[in-house]
């Protein structure tokens, strides 16, 4: 299955989301995002969407294109953030900030060797975050892509990532 067979199932419902598929999917060379950072950032929303054929089709737009340490590199950036996003999410929107000042307790170690390019497991991180609504890991994940010098373009980009294949879930299971 590719993006273009999974967009066939979009019902009538779904017509914006087919286009902004087709858009992204269709301009990666103009996305502002390297082939690692593109297909690693929406290999990290559809692991975390945990939407089967979503899942297969980004896996065989990412075929031939990116090598094994970018599709485990999602893998991880979609396990960590699933726990940091609940995690700093209940810190940043608790009215009690005695648990911002407690140590997380959490074992993140993927994040120090992701096994591919710090600035792409950042994007591919963010993506994630923006996905699960985490203020302060998108506010934390912008900050080191701005210092890695990664333009404003491709941090759009892997936003505009999460909010599509999120649509395209979601107009799946409602055709």
């Amino acid at each position: 299955m590719t993006i273009a067979d999974y967009k066939q199932g979009l019902g009538d419902h779904g017509k914006d989301t087919k286009l902004n598929l087709s858009n992204l999917f269709g301009n990666v060379d103009t996305s502002g995002l390297t082939a690692d950072q593109f297909y690693g950032t929406a290999l990290s929303l559809v692991y975390s969407l945990n939407d089967k054929e979503l899942i297969a089709a980004v896996e065989a737009e990412a075929d031939g294109k990116v090598e094994a340490n970018v599709v485990a590199a999602a893998k991880l950036a979609a396990t960590l953030m699933a726990m940091n996003n609940i995690y700093y999410r209940f810190i940043h929107l608790s009215s009690d900030k005695q648990f911002a000042k407690m140590p997380a307790g959490l074992r993140m170690n993927g994040m120090a060797n992701p096994g591919v390019d710090k600035a792409d497991f950042e994007l591919f991180s963010l993506a994630v975050s923006a996905l699960n609504g985490c203020g302060m890991c998108i506010d934390s994940h912008v900050g080191v892509l701005v210092k890695h010098g990664v333009s404003a373009q491709a941090i759009q980009t892997s936003v505009r990532l999460a909010a599509v294949l999120n649509a395209a879930k979601t107009a799946r299971a409602l055709s």
